[in-house]
């Protein structure tokens, strides 16, 4: 079912005769997974800038309370029509991989809401007249799996071993057979998101708000992170870059150790940290595998988005906490253009 709201984007190719036209208008944006932590934040940000957005949603109530009457909502791809207009896709839909432990049933149901979404968008993108010119898939840093050890891994790093590897994997595999079409696909392999009003930060702040913060496991597990704003402006680059393709890690260029890492969310905070540790056994017997996401990590650097010219905001953890947290205002935006070929 598709729902119109403040523009026409099924009618953008269209001219009076209902032929191809060429006139000069605004980029036409699909997303999905749009009513989640990261994609509300993208839509509103690609709104303001001007874009036209196509938002793909389940829930058309919950996307109109969002977004209003500034974005067309559709909930069947199936049914966008072959002559709409879409310069860009970018696929964020996936069940949350961190909300229950990995059973038998629930593995199945993150690997096919990622990978039915996203043979949907290929058979979208193999219907529509004009084909769009960037697809931008979101993935993890999982896909480097669990790893020992202190060295950094970058985009030429090989798939790691376990469940989230081979989710990652899957899921960048689908959304690589868009380039068959003509499309630029590029990958963002997303570390813990970091921002004041959602995902992972509101649950670890919590409890050392009510002054019961503590470290899981040993704490010497690295974690790689990046700040909202810094991951909405990779996008936009990647987006005004008409030749980047491939992986890109969406990480800050410091990654920390977890007990660093909480001992900065209480000084920012203002709260103590108590030395006291949850047992990672006790975790994973909680947990199982889900485990890996809080006791295990990975030193991840953004080799190519800094080869590229990719400039952070808050490259540090305690800038991005100050701000997500709320002791300093957002940055404004330094990302630079790309120098050179942006598919090395």
């Amino acid at each position: 079912m598709i729902k119109h709201a403040f523009f026409d984007p099924f009618g953008a190719f269209a001219g009076d005769d209902g032929s191809a036209g060429a006139s000069e208008v605004a980029r036409s944006v699909l997303v999905t997974g749009a009513t989640g932590f990261i994609g509300r934040q993208l839509v509103h940000r690609l709104v303001g800038s001007g874009d036209r957005v196509i938002v793909h949603a389940r829930n058309t109530a919950k996307a109109a309370e969002l977004f209003g009457p500034r974005v067309s909502v559709v909930t069947d791809l199936a049914q966008v029509p072959a002559a709409t207009r879409v310069d860009a896709i970018v696929n964020l839909a996936g069940e949350a991989i961190a909300a229950a432990p990995w059973t038998r049933r629930r593995r199945a149901l993150l690997l096919e809401s990622r990978l039915g979404v996203t043979r949907s968008l290929l058979a979208l993108v193999e219907r529509l007249a004009v084909k769009p010119t960037t697809w931008i898939n979101a993935s993890a840093i999982g896909y480097y799996g669990v790893r020992d050890g202190d060295a950094p891994l970058d985009e030429k790093s090989a798939c790691g071993n376990g469940f989230q590897a081979e989710l990652c994997r899957r899921w960048e595999q689908e959304a690589e057979r868009a380039a068959q079409h003509g499309v630029k696909v590029a990958i963002l392999r997303l570390g813990v998101v970091l921002g004041g009003d959602g995902g992972a930060l509101r649950a670890l702040a919590r409890p050392v708000r009510l002054f019961a913060g503590a470290v899981l496991g040993t704490g010497r597990q690295w974690v790689s992170w990046i700040h909202i704003d810094d991951l909405l402006d990779l996008v936009s680059f990647t987006l005004a870059e008409k030749t980047l393709a491939g992986p890109l890690n969406a990480t800050a260029p410091e990654p920390v150790r977890h007990a660093e890492l909480m001992a900065a969310i209480a000084a920012a905070l203002r709260r103590p940290l108590w030395p006291v540790r949850v047992p990672a056994r006790v975790l994973r017997a909680l947990l199982g595998e889900l485990a890996e996401l809080f006791v295990d990590g990975q030193r991840v650097r953004p080799a190519r988005p800094q080869a590229l010219g990719f400039r952070f905001r808050y490259p540090t953890i305690e800038a991005a906490l100050a701000q997500a947290l709320g002791a300093k205002p957002r940055q404004s935006s330094a990302a630079t253009s790309a120098e050179g070929s942006a598919t090395e």
